[in-house]
């Protein structure tokens, strides 16, 4: 008898130990659902999502995406804390600008040169902690002293099901403390995949926003097993939005055919953001011209919803001149509208993003909660460059230099206990 008393304090001890040294740093759990737009959690009722809202912080009327409002960009904006134009990724796909290099940025490429700036799990491999990526935009790059180690780093597999990634994510919390990461990553094609299909008001976003909720709760309850959801900080971000797209809502570049002939090989995108780099020998002011011109003439059908600029012209709040790769004309394309080649182009009804960032549409979610976090705040729209900051700040690192602010980071979070 006294051999079992004995046993279960033992066993008691150890589990306390256990815990306490669990709780050793902060840990961080960084959570993208591609393409949720802000509001898609009143589609459907959401309660995990909602305990993630009701005790932490939100931002209302959502998170700002940078410009191009697209997939990688983005990602790698919240990662970094750059501006597209500094951190490299100025677009899902783009050509080298060097004329004499046929090289290209296609997702997928894993190459170090793109990929500028100190994403945040260097950061923090960097400080001498570990960091964990299921699935991120960038998170397979071997850079710095990040070497996308297998045993915490997985390679993309977009089959791989959500289960799977919440349970593997669960498993990284509960390793060892001196194995244990102070940063996971995870992320979900949901709702981003339906929302192309059909835009953004089709029941199967509202089926995908209560499955990426249903992941959210599968998360929680592991956490609660493991006694540490009250300890851990999790971040829920999306990357856009999305809106509706309809053939009737289109521009044809072939109409400028009277002004200018644009070649394929010159575009680098057409929609939602235009992006026209003509070869050395052709003058790029030339071409903006002759394109202003044809827009300009009344004769151009919707012309009036592509506004074209050399893209030292483009808005300063888009920041999105000072690099080689951004191309030399910029088309701004208005929301809900489309540019295709030719009138031979194919359009159908869906949805789409990359539009400028402004619009309500392109907006998407942050909601925060852990211990640094205040319980059911409501906080304005900010730019997702705040968020590397504001997880270095979690964690207590020294930020790498980034386009993100002191003050966001100090103005939102509690003091560490």
């Amino acid at each position: 008898m006294v051999t079992l008393w004995m046993t279960l304090i033992f066993t008691c001890v150890l589990g306390w130990v256990k815990l306490i040294e669990k709780l050793d740093k902060p840990l961080v759990i960084l959570i993208s659902s591609d393409g949720f737009r802000w509001g898609y959690n009143w589609k459907v009722a959401t309660p995990n999502i909602d305990r993630l809202r009701f005790n932490g912080v939100e931002a209302e009327p959502g998170m700002i995406p940078v410009f191009p409002t697209k997939t990688f960009p983005n990602h790698y904006s919240i990662a970094t804390g750059l501006y597209p134009a500094y951190h490299g990724i100025i677009s899902n796909s783009f050509r080298d600008p060097d004329p004499t290099s046929q090289d290209r940025f296609k997702i997928g490429n894993l190459d170090p040169k793109w990929w500028l700036g100190e994403p945040i799990w260097e950061t923090v491999v960097n400080h001498g902690l570990q960091a964990a990526t299921y699935f991120w935009p960038g998170s397979q790059v071997v850079k710095g002293n990040w070497t996308c180690d297998p045993k915490y780093c997985m390679d993309y597999d977009g089959s791989i099901p959500y289960e799977v990634r919440v349970d593997s994510v669960l498993k990284f919390v509960d390793m060892p403390p001196g194995d244990r990461p102070s940063l996971i990553t995870l992320y979900f094609e949901a709702p981003d995949e339906p929302g192309h299909q059909t835009g953004p008001d089709d029941p199967k976003i509202t089926e995908a926003v209560a499955r990426v909720d249903n992941m959210i709760g599968r998360l929680l309850i592991g956490l609660d097993k493991q006694n540490v959801t009250n300890d851990v900080t999790m971040i829920l971000v999306g990357d856009h939005g999305m809106v509706t797209v309809c053939e009737n809502k289109v521009i044809y570049l072939d109409d400028l055919g009277k002004w200018i002939y644009i070649p394929d090989a010159w575009v680098d995108s057409y929609t939602p953001v235009l992006a026209i780099r003509p070869p050395p020998e052709v003058d790029a002011v030339g071409v903006f011209q002759k394109i202003s011109q044809g827009l300009a003439s009344g004769k151009v059908p919707n012309a009036e919803f592509l506004q074209v600029y050399l893209k030292e012209q483009l808005p300063l709040r888009l920041h999105y001149s000072d690099s080689p790769r951004i191309q030399p004309i910029i088309g701004l394309v208005a929301e809900g509208y489309s540019v295709v080649p030719s009138r031979k182009s194919k359009v159908s009804c869906g949805g789409n993003h990359g539009y400028d960032n402004a619009f309500a549409s392109m907006r998407t979610i942050f909601i925060g909660s852990g211990p640094q976090f205040p319980k059911g705040l409501r906080i304005p729209s900010f730019e997702n460059i705040e968020l590397y900051h504001l997880i270095t700040s979690i964690l207590g690192l020294t930020p790498a230099p980034n386009n993100g602010t002191n003050s966001f980071a100090e103005s939102l979070l509690l003091p560490h206990h």
